[in-house]
């Protein structure tokens, strides 16, 4: 998903919206690379919801227990226990694609952002 696509997601979503860093802002200058990544609690059908979060940031494990959709703007890992830990996919081989460019990851408890 890219930046813009996130930003009209954000837009129009009807999710409980918590943010972790800045909150994304497509038409200010990046002064250092920088993933966004939205996790969710729900889905429902092809859609991605619930409870959502929003991080805005460099590399890192974090920790989001009950995630069961997700979308990023470059390549993420998420791993089914605490501490990017356990069995682990990445998100752009998704099985399951979503609208809105997100992916059913069921059984996420914890997802890592590599350095860019």
């Amino acid at each position: 998903m890219s930046v813009a696509e996130m930003a009209y997601w954000l837009a129009t979503t009807d999710a409980k919206l918590t943010f972790i860093g800045e909150p994304p802002n497509p038409l200010s200058p990046r002064s250092a690379p920088t993933t966004y990544l939205t996790y969710c609690t729900k889905r429902a059908g092809n859609v991605c919801g619930g409870v959502c979060t929003i991080y805005n940031g460099g590399a890192q494990c974090i920790y989001a227990p009950n995630t069961e959709c997700m979308s990023a703007t470059q390549d993420v890992g998420f791993c089914d226990e605490k501490g990017c830990n356990g069995n682990c996919s990445s998100l752009s081989q998704c099985g399951t694609l979503l609208d809105a460019g997100f992916c059913y990851t069921p059984g996420t408890e914890s997802i890592v952002i590599a350095s860019i």
